[in-house]
């Protein structure tokens, strides 16, 4: 039996829209986009009708849109090339980021530059009083990520820039797991940088989107010929471009936070009816990603909850960091016990799940958890 894959935070499929739109780009319309022959040509305007269909989710114009090889080399991009071409000396972040944050901001730490990292509540949320505070000592990046992909906690962004701007700061936030899920219009945001990985909503691996607004400033970290404007050098991924401006345009045509949010609401109304004790980690309702879920049972791992529930595809944790019996940075941070975290699995749905795959998946698990 094929499991029900229910880790879409970790990485999503191919939606067959994308498929389809990107699939020409791999074989007829091979072309150089720099190329100013007709082959090029044909690629260059699959590449600049994406940049269009990007800058429609995001609210922007299309050029302010960036692509990269993915999110992780966005949020670098983003993080070291403002605190280069401003030469700052002092980052803001939180400590629940990614990885693909806070290693940037470890390498910046070796090199002198004063890193923040700022606490959450039982939430899982910034306090935006401790931010308050950090702004006090003088110009900085401010860099926190708007859903944390464990939780699915969302961060006051609007919030967090309103504050920053007021005290000189730059904003940028790692959108890899919202933009997609919810709205994530840059002006109602506020932000200067926001990071799209492709994976995250159902385009390829390989393949993501930095948005900079017109006039921030940023230096590029990898020097080459003049592509993405001299700040993302190197000849375009088009197939995977193209994909991830059909998987945008999804987004805006099918907003899924709806349906999402009413897969999760019975997946969570299940599993607390199946298992004794169930204890949600994160926020309720609204103030989490809609298709988020990150649950504990009592006097079971994680790990050996799912390894007990073949039928179920999840993740404990964060994807990054499987296989571990540490608990997660992210829960402990929230001041979750350790015997918690270390029971925490996280279950995330996506566009192709359906009600059929929640009740077996509430059935497996539920039993998994009698078990155990």
């Amino acid at each position: 039996m094929k499991p029900i894959y229910l880790d879409y935070n970790a990485t999503t499929p191919l939606m067959p829209e994308v498929l389809e739109a990107m699939l020409p780009y791999l074989v007829e319309h091979f072309g150089n986009p720099s190329s100013g022959h007709a082959f090029g040509q044909r690629a260059k305007e699959g590449v600049e009708r994406s940049r269009s269909q990007v800058a429609m989710l995001l609210g922007c114009e299309g050029g302010e849109v960036l692509f990269t090889g993915g999110g992780t080399e966005a949020n670098n991009l983003a993080i070291r090339g403002v605190v280069e071409a401003r030469g700052l000396d002092r980052v803001i972040t939180s400590v629940i980021e990614h990885p693909a944050v806070e290693q940037p901001c470890r390498a910046l730490e070796a090199l002198g530059v004063e890193v923040v990292r700022l606490p959450v509540d039982g939430r899982g949320v910034v306090r935006l009083e401790a931010l308050e505070q950090a702004l006090s000592k003088g110009r900085a990046l401010v860099s926190v990520m708007h859903a944390n992909n464990e939780t699915g906690a969302l961060q006051p962004i609007a919030g967090i820039a309103q504050l920053a701007h007021s005290r000189g700061a730059l904003v940028h936030t790692d959108a890899a797991q919202s933009v997609g899920k919810l709205p994530t219009r840059v002006d109602e945001l506020g932000v200067d940088l926001l990071t799209i990985a492709g994976h995250k909503l159902y385009a390829p691996k390989g393949v993501g989107a930095l948005y900079v607004r017109r006039g921030t400033p940023l230096s590029p970290f990898a020097r080459g010929a003049g592509h993405e404007r001299g700040l993302r050098p190197g000849t375009e991924n088009v197939a995977s471009i193209v994909a991830l401006g059909a998987a945008c345009e999804l987004a805006v045509q099918q907003p899924p936070a709806d349906r999402l949010s009413r897969l999760t609401a019975r997946l969570l109304e299940g599993l607390r009816a199946g298992v004794v004790g169930l204890e949600l980690n994160g926020p309720e309702g609204a103030e989490r990603l809609p298709n988020t879920l990150n649950v504990s049972a009592p006097g079971i791992l994680g790990r050996v909850w799912l390894a007990e529930t073949p039928e179920v595809a999840a993740s404990t944790g964060s994807a990054c960091h499987e296989g571990q019996d540490t608990p997660s940075g992210v829960l402990v941070a929230m001041g979750l016990s350790r015997e918690r975290a270390l029971g925490a699995i996280r279950l995330s749905v996506g566009r192709p799940t359906t009600e059929v795959e929640i009740e077996t998946a509430i059935a497996a698990l539920a039993r998994a958890a009698r078990r155990s």
